[in-house]
């Protein structure tokens, strides 16, 4: 980066304070943003991260404080006035339009968009800006057909097509794989390099080291300090962030060796466009066992966890959850026979955002005593053990009667895996259960599955992020295009060999 970047100021920001119902989001919060540079936001969830970024981005304003944009005062009420300043941001949650294609995401709300769209020219854009900047996406695809991966791709090419100068990443890599992730932040650089200034949210303290110029680390709604990335280390970096010393757990060695809890063979299961998205698989996990499945984004891992679930009805193949076969059952049959889901949406499907982090800690269980009575529910018994769960599982952040949807990431997270696992499963099947999670809230959802490892639960750990996957699984597959394509004991397994498979290469000599 160069001198003049480096006195070049793309955005100021000076005592920033914002609350939401008495809680202190951000307080006295100071940032500077360069021209042309990544500048690293690190913090735990609910440290004020996203909402110093939301207020950058007009979806909030602060209750105090100053912007500058370029030096000059700006005040924005709401995203358009940010989009209008060339600021855009791409959320955990995204902000597309699912009936739509990736083209006609691209300009929905674009200022200079008529009454007529021209498709051709729309799709010849969309798919010139993806080989531009490395993020190939089939224009004509409709937003719901595609993996979150690739949702992801959309959501940054549509601010690109805006030409924005501030890009707001959050949590940008979490759904990608290493390789995915190394040409992201060779877009990153490239953007950097043509001017554009990146605020990159993250919590993988490596992936900081790669890709920033400069860090700096939010605790508590408050900034606690900055330093060029040339200067960070990894642990001192994590230190400021939880405010304390901090190793994440990883399973013991030797798995048990239960009983088969869950077979599956030549499973078959359909994408949503109708094509074959699983294509006869076949696995076994046992009792206290954590069998991690590893791949691409979007190679049938969704449809994978949907077909086990009972949440789609394989085409062919077998399930069998704890003796029984259940290929064609219920979800409702699923859940009785032992089945627990950990969603990779927490909101969109694990938890209902409308309704109180207490209701959303009973739903699992609100069909039999205490929870209800013959047909009736009992709303003190969701309050009472709801509150039970909330302090034994360590959820943050809970306001009585408030929906859980103001939760952080982590918070959500916990509350979701807690309400699975208090139904004692025999089979745990988590996608991406880490996913967007803060170093700090990572430490505890790992302990939560292995935890459910040592009580003896089989579990299906589904995971992009492969640290996370030779931290915690016994056994490892990889899929690829809906195939198993290797199979490997967590002794055997490397990034390397791992990377190797999830591109297809079915025979990979231990390293």
């Amino acid at each position: 980066m160069s001198d003049s970047a480096n006195e070049t100021l793309a955005v100021e920001l000076r005592d920033i304070h914002k609350e939401f119902y008495g809680v202190k989001a951000n307080e006295g919060v100071d940032f500077q943003l360069r021209r042309g540079e990544v500048h690293a936001l690190l913090g735990e969830n609910g440290a004020g991260k996203s909402t110093l970024c939301s207020i950058l981005a007009g979806l909030y304003r602060p209750d105090s404080g100053e912007m500058l944009l370029e030096g000059e005062p700006a005040v924005f009420k709401s995203p358009k006035d940010a989009l209008a300043a060339r600021i855009g941001m791409v959320y955990q949650h995204f902000r597309l339009i699912p009936n739509l294609t990736v083209a006609e995401n691209l300009v929905v709300g674009h200022p200079d968009l008529g009454l007529r769209i021209d498709q051709k020219e729309l799709h010849s854009a969309a798919t010139r800006l993806g080989e531009e900047y490395g993020l190939p996406v089939d224009p004509a695809a409709r937003v719901w057909q595609l993996s979150v991966g690739e949702q992801q791709r959309v959501e940054i090419l549509k601010l690109l097509y805006r030409d924005v100068k501030v890009l707001i990443l959050d949590e940008p890599t979490a759904v990608l794989t290493p390789q995915e992730a190394a040409v992201l932040f060779r877009t990153m650089r490239q953007m950097a390099a043509e001017g554009r200034s990146v605020i990159f949210v993250s919590h993988k303290l490596h992936e900081v080291k790669e890709v920033s110029d400069r860090v700096s680390v939010m605790r508590q709604g408050r900034m606690v300090g900055g330093v060029d990335t040339a200067d960070a280390e990894p642990r001192d970096l994590a230190r400021m962030m939880v405010g304390r010393d901090l190793e994440l757990p990883t399973r013991d060695q030797g798995a048990a060796e239960g009983e088969t809890v869950l077979s599956v063979r030549d499973l078959v299961v359909e994408s949503d466009r109708g094509l074959k998205a699983v294509k006869g698989v076949s696995f076994d996990i046992r009792a206290g066992e954590v069998l991690g499945v590893a791949g691409v984004s979007g190679n049938g891992q969704r449809e994978l966890a949907y077909g086990l679930a009972g949440l789609r009805r394989p085409s062919s193949g077998t399930v069998i959850l704890d003796g029984d076969d259940v290929s064609q059952a219920t979800v409702v049959s699923h859940i009785r026979k032992g089945l627990a889901y950990v969603p990779q949406s927490r909101l969109g499907m694990g938890l209902a955002p409308g309704l109180t982090t207490e209701d959303n800690l009973g739903l699992k269980a609100f069909r039999k005593p205490p929870y209800s009575q013959g047909l009736r529910l009992v709303p003190s018994v969701f309050k009472d053990r709801g509150a039970e769960l909330i302090e034994k599982y360590d959820i943050r952040g809970v306001q009585p009667g408030l929906p859980i949807r103001l939760l952080s990431g982590g918070n959500l997270q916990k509350a979701l895996i807690a309400r699975e696992v208090e139904s004692k499963p025999k089979v745990l099947i988590a996608r991406s259960p880490t996913r967007g999670l803060d170093v700090g809230a990572t430490e505890a959802v790992r302990n939560l599955v292995l935890a459910e490892r040592e009580r003896g639960t089989g579990v299906l750990l589904i995971s992009e992020d492969l640290d996370e996957l030779l931290a915690l699984s016994d056994r490892l597959i990889v899929l690829y295009e809906g195939e198993i394509v290797g199979e490997l004991a967590a002794e055997d397994a490397t990034s390397e060999r791992l990377g190797l498979l999830m591109a297809g290469q079915r025979e990979v000599e231990p390293a």
